[in-house]
C-alpha cells in the first residue's frame, strides 16, 4: 500500500479502530494496544503472578567461560546433579533455546566456597537470588526468538541472569502455573506486555493470574507433558540422564511406546526394523500426545480467561518441542554412541555413563570391550583391522548380530549419504570428513573426543577421549600409530613403484602412479606432523578437566617451552580467536 492509498483510506473513515484511552491504563505499562478486545482488558483486573510467586534473576559470575561449563566437559565424579552440598559443580539453569516443559539441562556451575571467592574478584559479579538456589522452580529464558517457553526444574539447580526463575511464595501448585505459562493465553499476554525479545521478571510478574481451581484437570496433563519432554530429552546423549541409545535400547527387554510389543522388537535384528518400528513409532506417539495435551491445556485456559473470541487452542507442529525421527540425524547419533562405547564412555552392559573421569572399572564392560589405549585411528583406506571402521563394524555385529551385519551397514551408509563404492567405504568417508564436525556441533564446540589431524592430505587422523587422556597419550599416539602409519606409506609407495616398473598394463601403471603421488604427499605431511607431535610428546602434558575444554585444548598443544603446535582439528573455533604466536 502506497502513502497516498493509506491517506485515502484514513480520510474515507474506513477500517478505523476506536478505543477508550482509559482501558489502556488497565494494562501494566499502559501500552497503546488499540487492537485488544474487551475480554483482555477485563482480565487485567485479576490478581497478578507477582502476588503468588517470587520472580527472580540469578547469578552473574563475572566470567562465564571460567565458572559455567558444559556438563560433559568435566570430571563427572566431582559433580552431582541433585546433591550440590558435597560437590564442586551444581546443575545450572541458564535459559537456552525455545523448549517447553523440560530440557535445556546442559550446564554446570562451579559453586563452592573456593569458586565463590574467585567470582568475587571479577568485575560484574552479582550473587542475585542466592536465597532461592536449589529450590524447585519454573525457569525460562530471558532472551527469546519470538516466543517464550517455560520449563520445570526440581530441587538442585542454581540459576542465572539469563535463565530466570519463579518460586512459590506459599503453597502453590507449580504444575498448574506451568500449564498457564505455556498456554496460548500467557503467550498472548506476554506479547502484549512486552513486544521485544526480552521476557524479563518485570514482564512475567505482571501477568494476570488467579489461584485457579482446575488442579485436578491441569496437573496430570502438565506432568504428562513434562514426562514426554523428559523422555525425548534423555533419548540423546547431550542429556546427563541419558541411559542408552534408543536404537540400541530397542533391542532390550523393556516397554516401548506406540503399537510395538517387546516380542516384535526382538523378532528382528535389522537396524531398519528397529528404527522404523520402534524409534519412529515412539517419536510419533510422543509428538502427537504432546500436541494433544497442549491443545487441551489451551482450551482450559481460554475458558478460564474467557478468551474464546480472541484465541483458538490449536498448536502448530513447529511449536511442539519434541523431536520427530530423523534418519540422518539419528544414525549419526548412533555412530556417536558407538564411538562412546569404543572409548568406554558408554557400555552395552550398564546404563548411563560408564566412565567420565575417576577410577576405571573394567567390570562394567563384558559384551563389548573398549579400546585399550584410548586411541582410534582414522585412515582413508583399510590399512589395518583395528582402525575406527573395523571397530565400528565389530560393534554393529555385537549389538545386532552377525546375520544382518551387511544389511545394517548398508542401512547406515544410505542414511549417511556420503560417497563410496561400498557401505564400509561410505562409513569410512564419514569418519574421515564429517564425524568430528558433527561431534563439535552436538557438543556445542566443546568436544570430548579430540581429533589429532595432520592436515588436508589426511595423512594421519586419530581420535582420543579427553576423560581418558594422560601424560603418555601423545607419546603413545606418536610411536604406536603415527610412526606405524609412516611405515605403511613407505611400504605402499615401494609397492606402487614395483607395479609401475613391472606392469605392462597402461591403465594399471597410471593408477599406480596416481596412488604413489597421493601416498608421497601423505607421507610428507606425516613427517612434518611428527616434528610437531614430538615436542608435545616429550613435554608429557597433564590436563585438569576442571579447566574445561577451551583451556585444555590450548594446553595440550602447548609444549614445555611455551610454543604452540597446532595438532588438533578446528583449534581456532574451539579455543576462540586468541592464538599463540
Amino acid at each position: 500500500t502506497t502513502q497516498q492509498e493509506k491517506e485515502g483510506i484514513y480520510l474515507s473513515g474506513n477500517n478505523r479502530y476506536e478505543a477508550q484511552q482509559l482501558n489502556f491504563s488497565k494494562i501494566p505499562g499502559s501500552p497503546i494496544a488499540y487492537w485488544v478486545g474487551k475480554a483482555i482488558f477485563h482480565i487485567f483486573g485479576n490478581d497478578v503472578l507477582d502476588n503468588y510467586y517470587s520472580i527472580k534473576a540469578g547469578i552473574c559470575t563475572g566470567e562465564n567461560a571460567v565458572f559455567i561449563l558444559e556438563w560433559h566437559e568435566i570430571n563427572f565424579t566431582k559433580s552431582s546433579m541433585y546433591d550440590h552440598f558435597n560437590y564442586l559443580y551444581s546443575a545450572h539453569n541458564k535459559g537456552g533455546e525455545y523448549r517447553k516443559w523440560y530440557g535445556n539441562r546442559e550446564l554446570v556451575l562451579k559453586y563452592n566456597e573456593d569458586a565463590l571467592k574467585k567470582m568475587e574478584m571479577r568485575e560484574g559479579f552479582r550473587h542475585d537470588g542466592k536465597e532461592f538456589y536449589f529450590r524447585e522452580h519454573i525457569g525460562w529464558s530471558k532472551i527469546t526468538s519470538g516466543k517464550s517457553s517455560f520449563r520445570y526444574f526440581e530441587e538442585g539447580f542454581t540459576f542465572d541472569s539469563a535463565g530466570l526463575g519463579l518460586f512459590p511464595k506459599a503453597a502453590q501448585n507449580i504444575f498448574l502455573t506451568l500449564g498457564f505459562l505455556n498456554s496460548c493465553v500467557a503467550e498472548k499476554l506476554i506479547a502484549l506486555l512486552n513486544p521485544t525479545l526480552n521476557v524479563t521478571p518485570m514482564v512475567v510478574k505482571k501477568l494476570p493470574f488467579t489461584n485457579m481451581e482446575y488442579v485436578e484437570v491441569v496437573e496430570p496433563c502438565v506432568k504428562n507433558c513434562i514426562d514426554i519432554c523428559k523422555t525425548d530429552w534423555d533419548s540423546f546423549e547431550i542429556s546427563w540422564d541419558f541411559k542408552k541409545h534408543p536404537l540400541v535400547a530397542g533391542r532390550l527387554p523393556e516397554p516401548v511406546w506406540g503399537d510395538v510389543s517387546d516380542e516384535m522388537a526382538f523378532a528382528n535384528t535389522s537396524l531398519s526394523y528397529t528404527y522404523h518400528m520402534f524409534w519412529e513409532n515412539q517419536c510419533n506417539y510422543r509428538f502427537e500426545k504432546l500436541k494433544r495435551n497442549e491443545e487441551e491445556l489451551n482450551r482450559i485456559f481460554i475458558d478460564i480467561y474467557g478468551l474464546q473470541e480472541e484465541l483458538t487452542p490449536e498448536v502448530e507442529d513447529k511449536d511442539v518441542t519434541v523431536r520427530k525421527a530423523d534418519l540422518s540425524r539419528d544414525i549419526r547419533s548412533l555412530i556417536s554412541y558407538a564411538v562412546g562405547c569404543m572409548f568406554g564412555r558408554y557400555s552395552l552392559d550398564v546404563e548411563g555413563l560408564a566412565y567420565a573421569g575417576g577410577d576405571w572399572d573394567s567390570s562394567k564392560y563384558t559384551t563389548y570391550i573398549p579400546d585399550a589405549d584410548n586411541i582410534l585411528p582414522i585412515t582413508d583406506e583399510e590399512y589395518f583391522k583395528d582402525d575406527i571402521v573395523g571397530m565400528f563394524c565389530a560393534w554393529v555385529k555385537k549389538v545386532y548380530g552377525p546375520d544382518t551385519l551387511e544389511e545394517n551397514l548398508d542401512f547406515i551408509a544410505k542414511a549417511l549419504g556420503n560417497k563410496g563404492n561400498s557401505s564400509r567405504e561410505v562409513i569410512r568417508n564419514y569418519f574421515l570428513k564429517d564425524f568430528f564436525k558433527d561431534h563439535c556441533k552436538t557438543y556445542q564446540k566443546r568436544p570430548i573426543y579430540w581429533l589429532f589431524d595432520s592436515g588436508k592430505q589426511n595423512g594421519f587422523k586419530a581420535l582420543v577421549y579427553l576423560h581418558r587422556y594422560n601424560a603418555d597419550t601423545i607419546g603413545n599416539l606418536r610411536v604406536d600409530y603415527l610412526h606405524r602409519m609412516q611405515r605403511i606409506y613407505e611400504s605402499e609407495i615401494n609397492r606402487m613403484q614395483d607395479m609401475i616398473d613391472n606392469s605392462t598394463n597402461a591403465r594399471e601403471v597410471a593408477a599406480s602412479t596416481k596412488r604413489k603421488d597421493k601416498l608421497q604427499k601423505q607421507l610428507k605431511e606425516c613427517r612434518e606432523y611428527d616434528e610437531k607431535i614430538g615436542h608435545l610428546a616429550l613435554s608429557r602434558i597433564e590436563l585438569d578437566l576442571d579447566d574445561g575444554v577451551k583451556v585444555n585444548y590450548r594446553k595440550v598443544q602447548t609444549a614445555r617451552d611455551g610454543k604452540f603446535y597446532e595438532v588438533l582439528a578446528d583449534s581456532k573455533n574451539i579455543m576462540g580467536k586468541q592464538r599463540e604466536k
